[in-house]
């Protein structure tokens, strides 16, 4: 166990009002203006995840600072920068690819664009993976303030997301909070609480520990217009697609967080849907909410006597399926996709056949049907 002695002291200006509103309740001026205690803690043991919590000015940032250095607060997110540019240039793309889906930032806008167009959210979990992978071993990385501009139950999705890369990856990674609602969803290995002034060690607890508190999400059918909250984040084109289609919304509260549609689009084959669009809001990425949210519907749409197929490119949609009794691959097809180059400012398709071959890249593309529990 190590021994941590905080002493703060707040200097206040004297003037005649201050000195009045001391005195009108006689307050021991240099004693009121002082906070000091002391914590005994084992940090030196390994662990994954620690967080110190406590009230505003009760000394969080301050015993950190002594604990692990004013370095370990550094600001490293460049908010001019895109995220996925800010990764160690030794990382290769597919690493780059899993850790920002490790952290549940999976939505690819989120990585090209500038991380000032970032949520609070999004900004938090960005900074969570950049600290870790760019902490050099044996250090800790340090998060100040941790999801005290966000909205609580995005702040818990946020924690078990954080909690879960650090684990996989073998990070250390040690949070300040005031709020106490994301430790059952961080499940840390040992909390020091600055308003009681005590420190508990839950190592023992990590692998057993059940958390109590959960989210309830609900599923309802929606109306096309929901999806305009929703279109920046998906990967393909903005548009629905034609045809007959239902449109399947997820809520938490009355707050929807997650957009589908299923679509008839093959000309003659009404009684196969195909499940496309799929979105969950970022703030709630990373909790595996994509796959269930599909597989609950799908099964409603099952339930109505329609073939429910999937036809997509992605990988990392690819292996949810793939490792998912419910789905079955029923076919793996190359298609060759011509990009749109820019000439003159503008976006054209080249004519010339030889020209246009240097823009062709063949996709591979997989073709699932849902098959049911």
């Amino acid at each position: 166990m190590q021994d941590y002695v905080v002493n703060l002291t707040t200097e206040i200006p004297v003037s005649f009002r201050t000195q009045k509103a001391a005195n009108s309740l006689d307050i021991d001026v240099a004693k009121k203006c002082q906070h000091n205690f002391e914590i005994k803690a084992d940090l030196a043991t390994d662990y994954n995840i620690g967080i110190i919590v406590g009230s505003s000015g009760s000394g969080k940032t301050t015993l950190a600072k002594m604990i692990f250095g004013e370095e370990a607060f550094k600001d490293i997110i460049d908010l001019g920068k895109p995220i996925i540019d800010q990764l160690p240039e030794e990382m290769d793309y597919d690493e780059c690819s899993q850790a920002l889906n490790g952290i549940g930032l999976t939505a690819v806008p989120c990585w090209i664009k500038p991380a000032y167009t970032l949520s609070n959210g999004q900004r938090f979990r960005a900074e969570a993976v950049l600290k870790m992978i760019n902490c050099i071993e044996g250090q800790t990385s340090i998060i100040d303030e941790w999801t005290s501009v966000v909205d609580r139950n995005a702040a818990k999705v946020m924690s078990h997301c954080v909690q879960k890369y650090a684990r996989r990856n073998k990070k250390t990674i040690v949070l300040c909070s005031c709020h106490y609602d994301v430790i059952e969803w961080l499940n840390p290995d040992w909390i020091i609480d600055c308003n009681k002034q005590t420190y508990e060690d839950r190592r023992s607890m990590v692998g057993t520990f059940k958390r109590t508190d959960q989210l309830r999400l609900d599923i309802r059918e929606v109306g096309s217009e929901t999806w305009k909250y929703f279109s920046k984040y998906h990967y393909l084109s903005s548009n629905l697609p034609g045809g007959k289609n239902y449109f399947f919304g997820l809520f938490l509260g009355q707050e929807q967080i997650g957009f589908q549609c299923y679509s008839a689009y093959v000309p003659g084959k009404p009684h196969i849907m195909y499940s496309n669009r799929v979105v969950i809001h970022p703030d709630y990425a990373g909790f595996g909410l994509g796959i269930r949210f599909i597989n609950e519907t799908a099964e409603y749409m099952k339930n109505k006597n329609f073939i429910v197929k999937a036809v997509f490119s992605s990988l990392p949609l690819y292996k949810s399926r793939k490792n998912d009794p419910k789905w079955r691959l029923t076919q793996i097809k190359k298609t060759i996709k011509q990009q749109k180059v820019r000439l003159n400012g503008n976006f054209a398709r080249l004519k010339s056949r030889e020209k246009a071959d240097k823009f062709r890249t063949k996709v591979k593309v997989f073709v699932f049907e849902y098959v049911g529990p």
